[in-house]
């Protein structure tokens, strides 16, 4: 599901069979280029790319290109609910992993927030050695 303040406007293209370009505003290279990998992982995609046409417009565009078999869109969108599945089971295992860090106990850390130096002596700093 598309949140409502990410815009996305569909153009087919003329000239190349079974091909679309997307524009999807207020979004960046990260999210660009894990839309592209993951739409590129389906093997019925024979291309797909992205570009943002300048630094300071916040959108990109993604052209895809499927062998007919599934549209452009349909592409998209399965590619968008893998993508967030892997994220949500990937935010899981970091809350998971970070409880157990947090059931452990804890670890006394050093005046910079290291965890296996002795802690410094009064009036020290980091440049006495």
């Amino acid at each position: 599901m598309i949140p409502k303040s990410i815009s996305v406007e569909v153009t087919e293209d003329t000239k190349i069979p079974n091909a679309a370009t997307f524009k999807i505003v207020k979004q960046d290279h990260t999210l660009a280029n894990m839309l592209r990998a993951q739409v590129l992982s389906m093997p019925q995609v024979l291309f797909a790319g992205y570009r943002v046409p300048h630094p300071l417009h916040p959108y990109f565009l993604l052209k895809i290109q499927t062998d007919g078999t599934v549209t452009p869109q349909s592409a998209l969108e399965q590619s968008c609910t893998k993508l967030i599945a892997t994220l949500s089971s990937l935010e899981a295992k970091f809350k998971r992993e970070f409880s157990f860090k947090d059931a452990e106990g804890t670890v006394p850390e050093d005046p910079y927030g290291g965890t296996g130096g002795q802690p410094w002596g009064a009036g020290k700093d980091y440049l006495d050695f």
